[in-house]
């Protein structure tokens, strides 16, 4: 889907192999990445997402339509507060997982899974109204909105999806997800 990061599947038939660790301890080291990953991957998501916003209250505020800026319509101006909120949002979650990782390693699970989970769903909600606003875009070589809304998708994925995330917290809480 996201035309400008690379990505392979590698397959090694008949690789000999070597446990690394204990057997059966493959979760513990895959959290080792997964989380750091996870925690760089929202700091690219929320500076996205920011530019995304910035992007579309420009034109917002450039694009006249009836005689005014379409950005000095109400309806406008409270897409884009939304939007707002979700990256400052992100913003926290990102940074909060940030410094877990440097100062809390203990806390990095819980907050490279909200973080993971935060962005994802900011950055595809932000770059889906960036579309909307710059008069539904779309999919156009014209605008780099297609490559933004791709990477939002593709990001939202990598790492495993929002929802596996929230699964992750939930079980961390003794709770069941939904």
């Amino acid at each position: 889907m996201d035309g400008t990061r690379g990505q392979a599947r590698w397959v090694l038939e008949a690789a000999e192999g070597r446990l690394l660790g204990a057997d059966g301890d493959g979760g513990r080291s895959l959290g080792h990445v997964r989380d750091p990953a996870c925690t760089a991957l929202a700091a690219e998501q929320v500076g996205a997402a920011g530019r995304c916003l910035e992007l579309t209250v420009e034109y917002a505020l450039d694009r006249v339509q009836f005689g005014r800026p379409i950005g000095s319509c109400q309806a406008v101006k409270h897409r884009l507060a939304d939007a707002y909120v979700l990256v400052e949002s992100a913003r926290s979650a990102a940074l909060g997982a940030a410094l877990a990782a440097d100062l809390d390693p203990g806390a990095l699970p819980r907050a490279a899974a909200v973080a993971k989970s935060g962005c994802s769903e900011a950055f595809s909600a932000v770059a889906g109204e960036m579309i909307q606003l710059h008069d539904g875009i779309g999919i156009t070589w014209e605008h780099d909105a297609h490559r933004y809304f791709k990477r939002a998708h593709g990001t939202g994925e990598l790492f495993g999806p929002p929802a596996q995330h929230r699964k992750r917290l939930a079980a961390g809480l003794g709770l069941t997800a939904h």
